[in-house]
């Protein structure tokens, strides 16, 4: 029997999120153009996260869907994932010392309905890092699947100061809100 609930995503922290809840699922990794707005995280997350959600509904228009993305905003710019790992050990080098604010845009739906669309955000603070520790965590850790080139669940502790918000919200999907929505659609 097929899972109810479709995870449009290729995220391996969203699909530990969603096991961790208990939640059946099975993983569909959208053919969708994601765009990006330089200086605007939220819109550029709402707008990914609706073109996955379009493209989910319209191939299993009888299945439940979640589709997020998730992007940094830092001095009014937006971060997405590192394509190098030179850009990645730049991310790390600009959030040093400094703080920067995560979104995720989740739209969750039951096709053919309009997808209920939600946007969470964190702020995490980094400690001062030396460049020593910013090449080893990117050897350490492959840092290209990741807004900003971090994981918080992988050695992020060795990077952070500390964060407000959900933590799960940082790794990628605000587990707070989307266990609500599971459970009003009968699905937790």
């Amino acid at each position: 029997m097929k899972a109810k609930l479709i995870l449009a995503s290729a995220s391996a922290r969203r699909s530990k999120i969603l096991a961790a809840l208990g939640v059946a699922f099975e993983v569909v990794i959208p053919q969708v153009e994601e765009v990006i707005y330089a200086c605007d995280a939220r819109r550029t997350a709402r707008e990914n996260a609706a073109r996955k959600s379009a493209w989910c509904r319209a191939l299993y228009p009888d299945r439940h869907s979640l589709a997020a993305d998730t992007l940094i905003e830092f001095e009014g710019r937006c971060i997405g994932k590192a394509r190098t790992p030179e850009e990645a050990m730049a991310f790390l080098r600009m959030f040093s010392g400094a703080t920067h604010r995560v979104f995720t845009a989740v739209a969750m739906t039951k096709a053919p309905a309009e997808p209920e669309l939600i946007l969470a955000e964190s702020a995490v603070r980094f400690r001062k890092l030396s460049e020593e520790e910013i090449r080893s965590y990117v050897f350490h850790v492959n840092p290209m699947d990741r807004a900003g080139a971090y994981d918080i669940d992988e050695q992020g502790e060795t990077l952070m100061d500390g964060y407000t918000g959900s933590r799960t919200n940082i790794m990628g999907l605000p587990e707070e809100a989307v266990a609500a929505w599971l459970r009003k659609e009968g699905l937790l």
